[in-house]
């Protein structure tokens, strides 16, 4: 599942980074990095409300959200009360950043919806996908060990911290989790109250570990 097969880099301002590496979880640890580099070449639609926080003049923002530099967000996108976006964060347009959610280390592409109770570390969501509520990334194994990519031949990432990639126009059920290294195809789906692990390939409906049908 390397990049260019789950998401369509035209619908994020990380175009060119991402194109650069084979998988998405490569591009985490330099993300931070690589959002202070394009915050010099934004266009003068963007303002940089306080410490590299940049933010479209047509993006809406709670006076309550809490925003953390180095971030992006882009056009006509809407940051609702309570959100806490921790840093390192490229929000692309359109998206959708709700109560109680919480970013930090991502790239969420154009029209991308976390609204309700959601936690996305160190992840990569494709151009529109939307996460129920109270569906999370969780980003760190219990024993804090490095995450492997439990696909047909694991990868190892060589990350303590990376939660999923989830491609364009995926959508994740209520109150799912998907656990530390979790790739998520095209198109896919995934039931409520999920326990996701592993690689789920495109256009694909998990409904459990044990029933994983493809979509007709």
């Amino acid at each position: 599942m390397k990049t260019d097969e789950i998401y369509d880099l035209e619908h994020t301002l990380a175009k060119e980074y991402l194109s650069s590496f084979t998988y998405g979880f490569e591009a985490l640890s330099g993300l931070s990095s690589f959002i202070f580099e394009i915050q010099n070449s934004l266009t003068d639609e963007y303002t940089e409300i306080y410490n590299s926080v940049w933010i479209h003049k047509s993006a809406k923002v709670s006076p309550t959200a809490f925003i953390k530099g180095p971030c992006v967000i882009g056009k006509d996108s809407e940051i609702r009360h309570s959100a806490f976006i921790r840093g390192s964060v490229l929000i692309g347009e359109n998206c959708v950043i709700g109560n109680s959610t919480e970013i930090k280390n991502s790239i969420l592409f154009d029209g991308v919806q976390v609204p309700h109770f959601n936690y996305i570390g160190d992840s990569i969501l494709g151009y529109k996908v939307h996460f129920g509520a109270g569906a999370i990334t969780s980003n760190v194994k219990s024993d804090k060990s490095l995450i492997t990519v439990k696909g047909i031949s694991p990868i190892k990432t060589n990350l303590r911290k990376f939660g999923a990639l989830v491609g364009d126009y995926t959508e994740i059920g209520c109150n799912t989790v998907l656990n530390p290294g979790t790739v998520i195809g095209r198109n896919s789906t995934i039931y409520p109250l999920s326990n996701v692990r592993g690689v789920i390939p495109d256009s694909y409906i998990y409904k459990s570990s044990s029933n994983i049908i493809r979509k007709e």
